[in-house]
């Protein structure tokens, strides 16, 4: 078993006995440098990055190979690439980005790969002058979604 999969394999395990964590990207680089980004269902504490990178270190033998290991949440700003996230932030507001257009709006409802949207926007009045302000819902597909991030408010 190569490095990777024995890392790998020691994500899940930890995974596994921590059920509200999921992987978000781990890599092994240059030098055996390992990277691992997790996610939780209620956040990420500098405790679970702990026992994660615990589990891994104390499961690999440095004598059979170096390595550098770096464990840390995805962070506030990261793009949402899994449906997880999506449903971890619901009622948060969000910028998506697809292939054709930029949509600005809350999530209101994650299933079956899709994404429900609340979207509020100025619109000109369907006679005479002036603009209404009309809120809309709609789906999208998470693999249509280029990228999206949260909108965070100081």
């Amino acid at each position: 078993m190569n490095l990777k999969e024995k890392v790998k394999e020691l994500i899940d395990k930890h995974l596994e006995e921590n059920p509200s964590l999921f992987l978000i990207e781990y890599s092994i680089g240059k030098d055996n440098l390992i990277k691992v980004i997790v996610d939780g269902d209620h956040g990420v504490n500098i405790d679970d990055c702990v026992a994660l990178s615990r589990a891994i270190e104390h499961n690999l033998d440095r004598e059979e190979e170096d390595f550098s290991l770096e464990v840390s949440s995805c962070g506030i700003f990261a793009p949402l690439t899994q449906e997880r996230q999506y449903t971890k932030n619901i009622g948060r507001e969000v910028e998506v980005k697809t292939a054709t257009a930029t949509h600005i709006g809350v999530i209101q409802e994650v299933s079956d790969g899709k994404v429900t949207l609340q979207v509020t926007s100025r619109q000109p009045k369907p006679q005479g002058k002036g603009k209404i302000t009309v809120t809309e819902q709609f789906s999208l597909p998470i693999e249509e979604i280029k990228e999206a991030t949260l909108k965070i408010k100081f």
